[in-house]
C-alpha cells in the first residue's frame, strides 16, 4: 500500500515581473537575496519556491504576439512560483498582504519593477511522466532545466474537466513520450486577490474560465520546440473545448549569480 504523504499541495503564487532596463542586474540580486525569502518562504505554510528566466531566445519563441498574460512579448522576463500547503491558503494568504505591506513601509521594495502577471492558484490536478516520478510537492526543488507555462480560458459549455480528459488522453500521452515532452504537468485555476492586496498587482478578467499549466521539463524549451509546444495552441484551439492565450517558455535561474540579465532584451 502506498504512504499517505502529508505535505500536499494546495494553492501557488505566481509572480512574473518585468525590472526596468537598466536595473536587471540591482532587481535579480534584491528579489533572490531579500524578496524570494522575505516576502514569500519565511512565512508559515510556504514550502517552496523557485526562479526562472525569459532571455530574449526563450521570449522570442511565445505566442500568440497579443495576450491578456503579457502587454508584449518582451515584457516579463522574471517568474517566481511558490507552494503553498493544502488547506492552509487563507492563514498564508493573510500573513503575505500584511507582509508586503510592512516590506514597504520598512523600505524593502523595489520600486524599478512592474508587476506583469501576479496571482494565487488553486492546485487542481498533476500528471507524472512516470508512475513513481516527480510530484507536484517536490517539483520546484528538483531544478528542472526548463518550464514551459500554458493559458487557456474555457470554450463556452466547456468545463475544467473537459480540459483535464483531453490533457490527459489526448495531449499528455504522445507529449510525454516523445523528446521534448514534460516529466509534470501542474494544472491550476486563479483564486482572487484579497481586497487590501497591493494595488500594483494588476487583477484578472474571466478568471473563472482562465487555467494555466506548467509543463515542468528536464532539458531547455527550445529543444524540439517546433515538433512539439509550438503547436500546443494549435491543438488546444482544435480540442473546441478552450481558446489558447499563451505558451510560453523560461530556463532555470542560477542562484547567487548574475546569469542572463544581459540577455533579457
Amino acid at each position: 500500500m502506498a504512504r499517505d504523504y502529508h505535505i500536499k499541495l494546495g494553492t501557488m503564487l505566481f509572480t512574473m515581473v518585468e525590472p526596468q532596463q537598466g536595473h536587471e542586474v540591482e532587481y535579480n540580486r534584491w528579489y533572490e537575496r531579500d524578496h524570494f525569502y522575505g516576502g514569500v518562504l519565511t512565512g508559515a505554510w510556504s514550502f517552496a519556491g523557485d526562479r526562472f528566466v525569459a532571455t530574449k531566445a526563450m521570449k522570442n519563441l511565445r505566442y500568440p504576439a497579443e495576450s491578456p498574460m503579457t502587454p508584449d512579448p518582451t515584457v516579463g522576463s522574471y517568474l517566481a512560483i511558490y507552494w503553498v500547503l493544502a488547506g492552509k491558503h487563507d492563514e498564508w494568504n493573510r500573513w503575505s498582504v500584511d507582509t508586503v505591506k510592512m516590506l514597504h513601509t520598512t523600505g524593502r521594495m523595489f520600486a524599478e519593477r512592474t508587476h506583469i502577471h501576479t496571482l494565487l492558484y488553486n492546485n487542481e490536478w498533476t500528471i507524472q511522466k512516470e508512475n513513481w516520478g516527480t510530484p507536484a510537492e517536490l517539483a520546484l526543488d528538483r531544478n528542472y532545466a526548463g518550464l514551459v507555462v500554458n493559458v487557456g480560458e474555457l470554450a463556452e459549455g466547456a468545463t475544467h474537466a473537459d480540459i483535464e480528459t483531453w490533457t490527459r488522453d489526448t495531449w499528455a500521452p504522445s507529449a510525454m513520450g516523445s523528446s521534448w515532452g514534460p516529466d509534470l504537468i501542474i494544472n491550476s485555476t486563479p483564486l482572487p486577490l484579497l481586497d487590501d492586496a497591493p494595488p500594483d498587482v494588476p487583477r484578472t478578467p474571466n478568471a473563472d474560465r482562465r487555467f494555466l499549466q506548467l509543463h515542468f521539463l528536464d532539458h531547455t524549451p527550445d529543444h524540439g520546440w517546433a515538433d512539439g509546444y509550438a503547436n500546443y495552441g494549435e491543438q488546444l484551439n482544435a480540442s473546441g473545448l478552450g481558446t489558447h492565450l499563451w505558451t510560453a517558455p523560461f530556463i532555470q535561474t542560477i542562484v547567487g549569480t548574475d546569469t542572463y540579465t544581459d540577455q533579457l532584451w
